[in-house]
């Protein structure tokens, strides 16, 4: 194999981790001197900050008027575990899997909520969908909108019955703002601040059809509730928590952020813009990987690639005969490189994915920078594989 020379054309930022993610395009610590520090998040200046996330999130998303929003705690996950912990064992459940996260709700109804007739679909190999079709009309259905750790999105909600008689339960934390969500089939939608915008963490949202708002209200689990789990009193749905009150208390100054990124949104051109951004920047990986030997995406079918968290995986011969623990270390020592040489940080595939790379290209990414890490990517693996040598 010919050594390419070492590229001279660097990314002008090499952030593409997959959460937190990067910042939005000229961010600055200035763009948080209006945050309502030390001050109470229930007085009338840290409430009002709240609800302006709120009602700004409804906007951007197009959330139907019917629908409640809400800031939760514990980011998505937590907003995830809420709905689950609260809704979950009125009716049947079909759970389908097919990344890391998603096999963690597999985990909570199997293990913690002992749920009876419950179905779990996971998808083999890693990055494959499920049988999307064996959704059952009368079951509650819990998924992941997009894989963050497989880079396997659904190609869309045609699959979920449209007279269900159960609910919908969406993790979409790196899909809102990047993908379509349709809000006719979904009741309960949960994100986090630090995807798709570039906020920071520990921030969830939850999204409530007045489906998910009945169940809420007509049934009441026999398991005890923690506190930070607790969307009803007595039998009726608090509403509080959807006007700017929270459970727990909230970051102020990630307030300000969220609210810097809703801006910078809605400047360019809004749910629109983000979306064609993201798409843009997936293209150029792809655009990448068509025209490249040793690489590939994880995901085999194109339909359900994502357009924000890119996995990668190297399919070279002389890689993929190594045993799997040597394949392990040629992609960790892929990501090293590139992260020494400050051109790609936190690229790695997931703990628990197969081996290989993760490039974020949501739309706080700047298409250039991709452009300019594919060069280095393929000087990279060449460096690598000199090594082994």
């Amino acid at each position: 194999m010919t050594m390419p020379e070492k590229p001279t054309v660097r990314p002008a930022d090499a952030r593409f981790s997959s959460g937190p993610t990067k910042k939005r395009p000229g961010w600055s610590l200035q763009a948080l001197e209006r945050a309502s520090l030390g001050r109470s998040h229930r007085s009338k200046p840290g409430k009002a900050k709240l609800e302006e996330a709120i009602n700004r999130t409804r906007a951007l998303l197009g959330v139907p008027d019917e629908f409640r929003v809400a800031i939760v705690p514990a980011s998505d996950t937590g907003a995830v575990e809420m709905a689950m912990w609260s809704m979950l064992g009125a009716r049947p459940v079909d759970i389908f899997a097919w990344e890391s996260f998603g096999e963690e709700w597999v985990t909570d109804a199997v293990d913690q909520l002992d749920l009876t007739d419950c179905r779990i679909h996971v998808g083999r190999p890693y990055g494959t969908l499920p049988d999307l079709s064996l959704a059952r009309r009368e079951a509650d259905i819990v998924f992941t909108q997009n894989g963050t750790t497989s880079g396997a999105r659904i190609p869309n909600f045609d699959w979920i019955p449209a007279d269900r008689e159960g609910i919908t339960i969406n993790d979409a934390t790196s899909a809102a703002f990047a993908q379509p969500i349709d809000w006719t089939k979904c009741d309960v939608v949960t994100f986090s601040w630090q995807k798709v915008l570039g906020g920071e963490a520990a921030h969830g949202m939850m999204v409530l059809s007045p489906r998910a708002v009945a169940r809420l209200e007509s049934y009441i689990p026999e398991r005890p509730l923690p506190k930070i789990f607790r969307l009803a009193k007595k039998g009726k749905l608090d509403e509080e928590l959807f006007h700017g009150a929270t459970i727990n208390t909230p970051s102020l100054l990630a307030t300000e952020d969220y609210l810097d990124a809703l801006t910078w949104a809605e400047s360019i051109g809004g749910l629109p813009a983000l979306h064609a951004r993201a798409d843009a920047n997936a293209r150029v990986l792809a655009d990448w990987v068509a025209r490249t030997s040793w690489v590939d995406f994880l995901v085999d079918d194109p339909a359900v690639r994502t357009n924000t968290g890119v996995c990668l995986k190297v399919v070279d011969a002389r890689v993929t005969g190594m045993p799997r623990e040597r394949q392990a270390d040629f992609a960790k020592a892929l990501a090293t490189l590139l992260d020494r040489e400050g051109v790609a940080f936190d690229a790695a595939s997931y703990r628990s994915a197969p081996p290989g790379l993760r490039i974020w290209c949501a739309a706080t990414i700047e298409r250039s920078d991709l452009e300019a890490l594919t060069p280095w990517l393929d000087w990279a693996f060449a460096s690598c594989l000199a090594n082994l040598g």
